[in-house]
């Protein structure tokens, strides 16, 4: 059964840095596009940031752009997400998820909601 599992969240004080990583089993990430969201509560699911498959071309929302990196290992089939400079803001479960079809999102690739998805590892920022 094709799979991915998130790890790598925690608790950390405003400023701070956590990696998450996610490994999947049963697919291949070189030829899915990749990405993380996240969810807090009461808020809708948000993208987070995204990579694709054949060119590594990356999006990140605006909330992150300059503090978080994504990158993938697909010879591992494993994706990372590098938090730096974290907000209480950020607080969030954060979700992987793959799919082999693209979906554009204002200006780059995100995997399709049809995609595979894990559990979710919690982040939570303090102040």
């Amino acid at each position: 059964q094709a799979q991915v599992a998130e790890s790598g969240g925690g608790s950390v004080q405003a400023g701070g840095s956590l990696r998450l990583s996610c490994t999947g089993s049963g697919l291949t990430f070189g030829t899915n596009v990749m990405g993380w969201f996240r969810q807090a509560p009461g808020k809708e699911r948000e993208r987070v940031s995204c990579i694709t498959s054949t060119d590594g071309r990356t999006w990140y929302s605006d909330s992150v752009k300059g503090r978080f990196t994504i990158s993938r290992d697909n010879a591992k089939n494993t994706l990372y997400l590098q938090m730096n400079s974290l907000k209480p803001e950020d607080t969030a479960m954060y979700y992987c998820a793959a799919s082999s079809s693209l979906s554009w999102y204002r200006g780059g690739y995100c995997p399709t909601d049809d995609g595979f998805w894990g559990q979710g590892t919690r982040v939570t920022v303090s102040s």
